[in-house]
């Protein structure tokens, strides 16, 4: 999504800049260029704005996660949903870079506590370290000014995914069209037994990844969608309608 609004902060680090915008109700996050990084309303940060962040909650048609795990921060959108939606539910939370993270705490709400753990830590480095614990849900969000960081799709990237993860557990990529004709799905297919996909109309490509096959009908599906939907307080029809099961 196009970049609008008054800049109200701006702050480097090693990686670049990290600025936030504000556009009538919206704070917007950002990391140079002219695209949004992640979006939040001020009245209530915890309503996802970006139709990624949604599609890639349709995982909880599959899956009731006790505990979950993000890969990237970003304004920490999708982490304050859970976290006001799911009262029950543990988030561990792995962001490179330290200003973001002060940043979504700033300027976006992020909450805190002990259901919501952030540290700074490259997600690649996190993942090669010892489990310590498995958990049911990954969500991967890997992106800086120039896209998508390539490790998020590599086979060592989703080996460790793997075995971070309960037997019964999910992973959710938010990739780019232009992956679509890679090798990603070939290489979910070694850990994963059921793959499926969605696209947004800004042409992200969500993977979600569960190891153990979900065997319901589509009518069940669309039941139980209604009942997410109303829990969530938004949407989720344009992201279940692309919706296609891979493997």
């Amino acid at each position: 999504m196009s970049l609008s609004g008054r800049e109200i902060f701006r702050e480097y680090d090693q990686y670049g800049v990290v600025s936030v915008y504000e556009d009538g109700q919206r704070r917007i996050l950002n990391f140079g260029g002219e695209d949004e990084q992640s979006c939040a309303l001020k009245d209530d940060p915890s309503d996802l704005q970006h139709e990624y962040t949604r599609a890639m909650l349709l995982v909880l048609l599959f899956i009731e996660p006790r505990r979950v795990l993000s890969l990237g921060l970003g304004a920490g959108a999708i982490n304050s949903c859970l976290h006001h939606r799911f009262p029950k539910l543990q988030q561990r939370v792995v962001e490179l870079r330290p200003l973001v993270i002060e940043t979504a705490r700033r300027f976006f709400q992020l909450p805190i506590g002990k259901r919501l753990r952030v540290e700074s830590m490259d997600a690649g480095q996190f993942l090669a370290a010892p489990v310590e614990e498995r958990v049911d849900l990954i969500l991967s969000d890997i992106y800086d000014a120039d896209g998508m960081d390539r490790q998020q799709i590599g086979f060592d990237f989703l080996e460790r995914c793997a075995e971070h993860l309960k037997p019964k557990g999910w992973l959710v990529l938010n990739c780019w069209h232009e992956d679509e004709n890679s090798e990603l799905i070939n290489r979910l297919s070694v850990w994963f037994s059921d793959v499926r996909t969605t696209r947004t109309q800004d042409g992200n490509w969500i993977v979600l990844a569960g190891k153990v096959p979900v065997e319901r009908s589509s009518a069940q599906l669309r039941r139980d969608l209604k009942t997410l939907e109303q829990r969530l307080g938004f949407s989720l029809q344009p992201a279940f309608k692309r919706l296609r099961n891979l493997i």
